[in-house]
């Protein structure tokens, strides 16, 4: 890969509660034989760039079930704040691309399973430091990856609450690329989904 998505900062926000799975961890269920943030992450150190994982300081698995990833180019972020919502991740992870000197930050939700490491590297590839790129399903349904460019990560750096970045994509100018399928938009955060993905043949 050439150009300046050379030196993007890949994000996985995986410092939130699953609230909504009944007590179970959400990126903690099994996927391909591992647990679904080993996989997400995995899947995002293949690109070859440096990788951030936002963690919380109550959930101790979720590091665990990287320790086999470790090296230079992982780095394990614990959000104490992490109960204000996703902000806190991706303020924290705005303020290391920004400390860092990276061209963007690429945010990739742990909890869509169908992406894959070609996914990424399309959004990658279309990836001009100029403008927020945005990954879309074929039918044209905004969902992730997102890569914001440096200009814009000081303002990432100032969200509060759980909303996420949704005001600076509503106000700031974004393309889009369209991913196969709806594996931009597959995230799984209830048993019922996971249910369902599992008996459509997710694995």
């Amino acid at each position: 890969m050439s150009g300046p998505s050379d030196r993007v900062l890949i994000l996985l926000p995986a410092a939130g509660a699953s609230r909504r799975m009944g007590g179970r961890d959400k990126l903690m269920e099994p996927v391909r034989g591992q647990p679904l943030l080993h996989d997400r992450v995995a899947a995002a150190l293949d690109l070859g760039l440096d990788v951030a994982v936002t963690l919380p300081p109550d959930r101790p698995a979720r590091a665990d079930s990287l320790r086999d990833l470790a090296g230079p180019r992982l780095q394990l972020i614990c959000v104490g704040d992490a109960a204000t919502g996703l902000s806190a991740s991706l303020r924290t992870g705005a303020e290391r691309a920004r400390d860092g000197g990276y061209a963007g930050l690429m945010v990739v939700l742990p909890d869509l399973p169908d992406l894959l490491t070609q996914d990424f590297k399309t959004v990658l590839q279309a990836y001009d430091s100029k403008t927020i790129l945005r990954a879309t399903d074929e039918d044209g349904t905004a969902g992730h990856p997102v890569i914001f460019p440096a200009r814009d990560l000081p303002a990432l750096t100032r969200l509060t609450g759980d909303e996420g970045a949704r005001d600076i994509l509503r106000t700031h100018p974004v393309r889009h690329v369209a991913l196969p399928g709806t594996r931009a938009t597959t995230d799984l955060d209830t048993p019922e989904a996971w249910a369902a993905w599992r008996a459509r043949g997710g694995r």
